[in-house]
Parts: structure tokens; sequence; C-alpha cells
């Protein structure tokens, strides 16, 4: 018994072969199934616990110190002139509060890097944990 494929068989075939194309695909698909478990780790996170205790008096955390520098290296302790010794001894005074406030610097633009680096050199060495810095406008 003999299969005809339409039209006589005088022209050429439209239809397109699609079995090697689902073979790669079933390749393909193995190759996947068999390789995402080896992609997957497993990563060790400590979630905090819920707590049964009473939260305590949330304590209102203190107003931010802005430290201001323009562009020759003045520095401004909230708007007021201070000369440079006298930065590390009131950062310490700040730095031992509980809680311990903000450092916010505004720097200028033209300000030489030197002078904002021993800024932060001197907040460091003051054990200021919260430095932050404003963007002049």
């Amino acid at each position: 018994m003999a299969f005809s494929t339409g039209g006589g068989g005088s022209g050429p075939m439209a239809d397109i072969n699609v079995t090697p194309l689902v073979d790669v695909m079933l390749v393909l698909l193995i190759i996947f199934m068999v390789t995402a478990p080896m992609l997957s780790q497993e990563i060790q996170i400590d979630l905090p616990q819920p707590s049964t205790a009473k939260p305590e008096n949330p304590v209102e955390p203190p107003q931010p110190i802005r430290l201001k520098i323009d562009d020759i290296g003045n520095l401004f302790w909230d708007n007021s002139p201070m000369p440079q010794s006298a930065l590390l001894p009131s950062l310490r005074v700040e730095a031992s509060r509980d809680p311990q406030p903000t450092l916010e610097i505004e720097a200028s633009q033209e300000v030489q890097y030197r002078v904002l680096t021993e800024v932060l050199a001197t907040a460091k060495n003051a054990d200021m944990k919260k430095i932050g810095f404003v963007e002049t406008m």
C-alpha cells in the first residue's frame, strides 16, 4: 500500500520536518532538568524570631549635627563657626551620648579633598558611628 502526498507528487513538498526540532528540544529539556538542581544552593540566614517581651519605650533620636565645610575649609557646627582644633573634643562629647546623633557633613563643591578627609578622619577617631553627607543646594 502506497501513501500519496496529495497533489500527485509533481511539485516540491511544502511541509516542514519538525522531527529534528523536537529531538533538539527534548535533549535541551533533559539537560536543563539535570543541571537545574545542581545550580540551587542553600544559604543559611538567621531570621529574627518574634519576641514575647514587651518593647521598651522608644527613645526619640537626637537632632542631627550639621557640620558645614565652606569653599576655603572653614567649619560651621550647626551654622556657628568652629575652629578645626575644637572639632575632635566636640565630636567625642557627641559620640558618648546615647543614642548617638547623626553627623551630617555638608561640604562645598570647591572644598579641597584634603580638608574633607581630615574631617572624616577626625570623626572616625572620635568614634562617630552615624556619618552622612548632605547635598548642597
